[in-house]
């Protein structure tokens, strides 16, 4: 599975601790962040994580085009409570993409843990179905 990690400012310490005490979970998966909160949870943890843009620079926007292409099975997007205009268009283009494209996504660390129990025990397996990129997916092709 494919899931993208962002992580705001103030939320960024919790996400690497969600990161660490799931890293044998998340260790099974493809992962990609924003460009800081990817380099906190590397230093922190050793997953291997394909670092965008930092957030403010673009890397919402790349994970929101990933999303748009069904190339994200799983955001966990950890958002700040800070009332910035701009912050909360980025945040609703995002979640709206969710919406369009069936993507789960956690916005705190309660549903971060539901998600991620979820998809240990395969209860999310369906998004190989939709992503193009997933090995179940990949592997059709090859028969084709």
């Amino acid at each position: 599975m494919e899931i993208a990690i962002i992580a705001d400012d103030t939320k960024k310490e919790l996400m690497t601790q969600f990161c660490i005490a799931y890293c044998g979970i998340l260790s099974k998966h493809n992962l990609c962040a924003t460009g800081i909160t990817g380099k906190y949870i590397v230093e922190a943890t050793g997953l291997k994580i394909d670092c965008l843009l930092s957030g403010d620079h673009g890397g919402e926007q790349q994970i929101a085009s990933r999303i748009a292409y069904d190339e994200i099975d799983v955001l966990l997007f950890f958002r700040g409570t800070s009332d910035d205009q701009l912050n909360r268009e980025r945040e609703s283009n995002l979640l709206r993409m969710c919406d369009v494209h069936n993507v789960p996504v956690a916005t705190n660390i309660a549903t971060a843990e539901v998600l991620v129990c979820a998809l240990d025990r395969g209860d999310l397996d369906w998004r190989e179905i939709v992503n193009p990129r997933s090995g179940y997916n990949l592997r059709r092709q090859k028969k084709i």
